[in-house]
């Protein structure tokens, strides 16, 4: 019965009219009720999802972000690479939009995304931006960096990562930390994989390292090359000047004589 609805979106999101594509999925809704548009997602192509999705505005309601499953959603997520969004801004809206929705699980959102192939990549660029602060969270229970006291260290102090679900460490979270963690963002997604998916966050964790040391390195880099090149100048600047026509030249022997 969506079938209709579903090629008009194709083709406006071909298009470009995003919006619109928007609006023939949300008929659907209107027309047939909420479980029919569920079911419509699933004929959706994951990349016609997620041109829809990205599109999100926090300033109003979108039935698309509200009522797809995690499931469809981790199928559109993984794609979102072939934007080549630096950033990841649009990344970290996107799901932040959808796994906080109101009365949705976020964990269960964040297991299926990891689920799917390219998944744990999705996780670590929505992470990398905050990559020393997901680290210091995992070492001490903050993302205070400034807190370092043995008393907010937990288990994971030695870098077990092999260990990292063992035992209760919900606990040592500072009370600054708990006070924040329900930010609807990076924080509350840190702790909800480091408590609630563990072994999800170990994985993330480890290529979250990995990315970062790459980054560092390529920044550093690109310093060194900076720093040549202005080197080269001033030694530039510090050579001095040949007169091609020999006139100092003949000076210098007028002088003598």
């Amino acid at each position: 019965m969506s079938l209709p609805a579903i090629i008009e979106a194709q083709s406006l999101i071909e298009a470009g009219d995003i919006a619109g594509a928007e609006y023939a999925l949300a008929n659907i809704a209107e027309t047939q009720g909420d479980r029919a548009l569920v079911a419509a997602l699933d004929d959706l192509p994951a990349k016609d999802l997620l041109a829809v999705i990205r599109e999100y505005d926090a300033s109003k309601e979108s039935l698309v972000n509200l009522l797809v499953t995690p499931e469809q959603f981790a199928q559109a997520v993984v794609l979102e690479r072939r934007y080549g969004d630096q950033t990841h801004e649009q990344l970290r809206g996107m799901i932040n939009s959808v796994i906080f929705r109101e009365g949705a699980d976020p964990a269960e959102f964040l297991y299926e995304i990891a689920e799917v192939d390219g998944g744990y990549d999705a996780l670590v660029d929505y992470l990398l931006d905050r990559a020393p602060m997901v680290e210091h969270f995992y070492k001490y229970a903050t993302f205070d960096l400034y807190e370092y006291g043995d008393g907010a260290r937990t288990q994971a102090q030695d870098d077990d990562l092999m260990s990292i679900d063992r035992g209760d460490t919900e606990s040592l979270a500072s009370p600054l930390d708990m006070a924040n963690l329900e930010d609807r963002d990076w924080m509350q997604v840190t702790y909800l994989l480091r408590y609630e998916l563990p072994e999800i966050f170990r994985e993330v964790l480890m290529k979250l390292r990995a990315r970062y040391k790459a980054y560092l390195a390529s920044v550093q880099q690109d310093e060194l090359e900076a720093a040549g090149v202005v080197a080269e100048a001033d030694e530039e600047d510090d050579r001095p000047k040949n007169n091609d026509d020999g006139d100092d030249k003949d000076d210098d022997e007028e002088s003598a004589l």
